[in-house]
């Protein structure tokens, strides 16, 4: 259970950093995204750049992996 624990809040923290440094790098994060879809239906799909495409459907994904990755690494270093 704490392995669990330490890799969920592993993803969160990585989460975080992650869609502040997309923000600050200008991507659209999938919380933006969402918010576009519940404003302007699927013309939000047209709001998108191929960079944020590439960002929200493999970096995105990529990136919290890694953060499980990182979990499960500082749970072996620890426990």
């Amino acid at each position: 259970m704490v392995k669990l624990y330490i890799i969920g809040i592993s993803i969160l923290l990585v989460a975080i950093i992650a869609n502040a440094v997309a923000i600050k790098i200008g991507l659209k994060s999938w919380y933006v995204f969402i918010q576009l879809l519940s404003d302007i239906g699927l013309s939000a799909f047209r709001e998108l750049n191929l960079w944020d495409y590439f960002w929200m459907f493999l970096g995105y994904p990529l990136t919290l992996g890694l953060g499980y990755l990182l979990g499960a690494k500082l749970y072996a270093i620890f426990f």
